[in-house]
C-alpha cells in the first residue's frame, strides 16, 4: 500500500496548477471537439480537405473561437465546484477566477484578428459569472455552454453537411465538459482549493 500511495498523485490546490488546468483543459475541449468532428465528416478525404489552405484558415478560426467560449465555460464549471465551499463569498470566489481566466486567454497569444474576441471574452466573463451565481450551482451535464453556438457558428464544415447532427455534435461538447468535472474533481481538493485561492487575493 505504501508503495502505490506514492505513486498515486496527491490532490493540487494552489492557484497556479488551478490557471494550468483551466487553461489546458479548455484547449483540450476546443480542440478535441472540433478536430474529431472534421476527421469524421472528411473521412477518406481528410488528407486532402486539411491540406486545403483555405480550410486551414476556416479551422483554425473555429478553434480560438470554441478556445474562448470553452475557456468561459471551464471556468464557470470550476466556479460551481467550488462555490459550495465558500458560503457568502460567491463574491471574492468570482473575483479570484477572474485573473486566471485572463492569463489562460493569453498564455498562447492569439493572432492579431482573433485579438478582439479574447478581450470581449475577458470583459463578459464577471457578467456571465455574477449571473451563474443567482442560481444554485450546477453540475457540467446542466452547465449552460457559451462554447456551443460558436461552435455551431464556426465549423469548418457547411451547415448543408451537418443536417440531423445537431444532437451528436452537442453531445461531443458536452462530453468533454463532463469529462473537465471528473479531472477537476480527481485532481484538487475543493475545499484547500478555496482557501488557497482565497487568500492569494
Amino acid at each position: 500500500m505504501a508503495l502505490l500511495d506514492f505513486f498515486r498523485r496527491r490532490p493540487e490546490a494552489s492557484p497556479e496548477a488551478l490557471g494550468r488546468f483551466l487553461h489546458a483543459q479548455a484547449a483540450y475541449v476546443a480542440q478535441k471537439t472540433v478536430l474529431d468532428y472534421c476527421r469524421v465528416k472528411a473521412g477518406r478525404s481528410e488528407k486532402q480537405l486539411f491540406g486545403d489552405p483555405d480550410f486551414q484558415v476556416a479551422l483554425a478560426h473555429c478553434r480560438w473561437q470554441v478556445f474562448f467560449s470553452a475557456l468561459t465555460d471551464v471556468t464557470a464549471l470550476i466556479e460551481a465546484h467550488l462555490r459550495p465551499h465558500a458560503p457568502g463569498r460567491e463574491g471574492e470566489l468570482a473575483a479570484a477566477l477572474a485573473p486566471l481566466h485572463a492569463a489562460a486567454l493569453l498564455a498562447e497569444p492569439p493572432p492579431a484578428e482573433e485579438l478582439a474576441s479574447a478581450e470581449a471574452a475577458r470583459d463578459t466573463l464577471s457578467h456571465h459569472l455574477a449571473g451563474l451565481q443567482a442560481e444554485p450551482a450546477l453540475p457540467a451535464h446542466r452547465l449552460p455552454l457559451l462554447a456551443e453556438p460558436v461552435l455551431f457558428a464556426t465549423l469548418p464544415i457547411h451547415a448543408d453537411q451537418r443536417r440531423g447532427e445537431s444532437l451528436a455534435i452537442k453531445g461531443a461538447l458536452r462530453f468533454q465538459i463532463v469529462s473537465t468535472q471528473q479531472e477537476l474533481e480527481r485532481r484538487f481538493d475543493a475545499a484547500e482549493t478555496i482557501r488557497s485561492l482565497l487568500n492569494s487575493r
